[in-house]
């Protein structure tokens, strides 16, 4: 009887655009599948090449092989670093190993790495908005390397009021791509109040995909009463559009895919919104579609709001 009630007043699907996989990932994703093609199995992916379960699988099938440390490689096997990006340990490691190496870090992240390097050879601290044990966190923090000052993590506004570097009039602050200009700009104003000098990455440093993916979720929120976000758990940008939806008073769950949606949460709801993370393939989406249309939700096809054409190019030793 309650499901027939649920579906009696069921509405629609409204599907936030964009969504999915961002140039980053189809590029990091595509390396792999190359490297595979041109080099053949196995081919080594030093952690999970991005985060999505179903991805890792799929790649997996084809031959790839995960690993966490470069110590699970043999000396002279074809190595792919994850999209993530790696310290510069992690590089000299893979010389002394003379590993063939395929770099599929987001060109975004690499960008972030060179800023860095740069900082520190000019003799600033540096200040690294993001979350502690994060892949890509680990491979920025890894970058610096000045015996004059240091590199700090911040992952709160508390942290930020708190933080007591050596050099305060030099200073410089980058930030984890996944996250927006909307998830730092508590802990960027605490820093800019502290330290007037400090310096900013440009505009153009910040990730397009992670804040097109939130304004995406803010362009429907206000439609729906429940919003589906399809990504992994470890997904750092999926969680982000989980807690933005629910900052902004919806319900909203992460799931992997469809088995995971409770029933009881489509109770007396109108409108689902469904949105993914940008490590998430398309046809999760889908599934999901058609799962809300079996309970009796009907979905009439998206409007893009913001269209992306950033494509990133492939290694030259696998164009």
């Amino acid at each position: 009887m309650e499901q027939k009630q649920n579906e009696a007043t069921a509405e629609k699907i409204v599907l936030a655009s964009p969504r999915g996989f961002c140039a980053g990932v189809d590029r990091a994703i595509e390396i792999v599948k190359r490297a595979i093609d041109k080099l053949g199995v196995p081919i080594y992916v030093r952690h999970e090449v991005v985060h999505n379960d179903f991805v890792v699988d799929s790649l997996k099938a084809k031959g790839a092989r995960f690993i966490k440390s470069l110590d699970d490689a043999p000396h002279g096997a074809n190595v792919v670093f994850s999209a993530h990006g790696v310290s510069i340990t992690v590089k000299n490691k893979a010389k002394k190993k003379n590993l063939n190496i395929l770099d599929a870090t987001c060109p975004l992240v690499t960008k972030v790495h060179k800023q860095v390097r740069n900082y520190a050879k000019a003799q600033m601290e540096v200040i690294l908005i993001g979350h502690a044990g994060h892949p890509e966190v680990e491979g920025t923090l890894g970058q610096f390397e000045n015996n004059k000052g240091a590199i700090y993590l911040v992952e709160t506004v508390a942290d930020a009021k708190n933080l007591k570097p050596i050099r305060p009039d030099k200073l410089a602050y980058v930030s984890q791509t996944t996250l927006s200009l909307d998830d730092t700009q508590e802990i960027v104003k605490v820093l800019k109040q502290k330290y007037p000098d400090i310096k900013s990455p440009k505009k153009d440093d910040i990730c397009y995909a992670t804040q097109n993916r939130q304004n995406a979720i803010r362009a429907i929120v206000s439609e729906v009463d429940l919003m589906l976000i399809v990504g992994s758990p470890n997904s750092s940008n999926s969680n982000r559009l989980r807690e933005l939806a629910g900052k902004m008073g919806k319900p909203a769950h992460l799931i992997n895919n469809t088995t995971e949606i409770a029933d009881y949460w489509l109770h007396n709801i109108k409108n689902v919104g469904v949105s993914s993370g940008a490590s998430a393939p398309e046809f999760l989406v889908q599934e999901v579609i058609t799962y809300l249309e079996q309970k009796g939700f009907s979905y009439n096809k998206d409007k893009p709001r913001t269209t992306e054409k950033i494509k990133f190019p492939l290694p030259i030793e696998l164009r």
